[in-house]
């Protein structure tokens, strides 16, 4: 069990760096995209407001291991979002190469449950906390 927390570690940074790179996009381009999906579906654009928490705030907590499960919660949140609103159609869907169609946001849905029930492990900013 001596690499546990180094495992952790490592989680926690690729799922949070990888999907703060998604977040940074929406800085820098913006949400009009979401906003627009949102509206033809008949949901409150300002939602889409939320994918700053998910792509950006929750990533940021990862990263530096604050509250790791909370942002680890926001994540899975975030991708369940994406998974059942901007993807329904690929949920049972292959892609060319016979891999899941959303396996991306699959693999970050489940980095993020992982964290979940494991926290944060010893190598981040809090982890005394239940929820890091």
């Amino acid at each position: 069990m001596k690499n546990y927390n180094t495992g952790l570690l490592i989680l926690r940074l690729s799922i949070g760096i990888l999907m703060l790179f998604h977040g940074v996009d929406k800085i820098l381009n913006g949400i009009e995209g979401i906003e627009n999906m949102l509206e033809t579906k008949g949901i409150p654009t300002f939602l889409a407001f939320g994918v700053y928490i998910g792509e950006v705030i929750a990533p940021v907590l990862l990263v530096i291991g604050f509250r790791a499960r909370i942002a680890a919660l926001l994540l899975t949140i975030n991708m369940l979002v994406i998974i059942f609103i901007a993807h329904p159609s690929q949920i049972l869907s292959l892609n060319q190469f016979g891999a899941w169609a959303l396996e991306l946001s699959g693999l970050y849905l489940f980095g993020a449950l992982a964290i979940i029930f494991t926290g944060s492990g010893r190598y981040a900013l809090s982890h005394k906390n239940m929820w890091d």
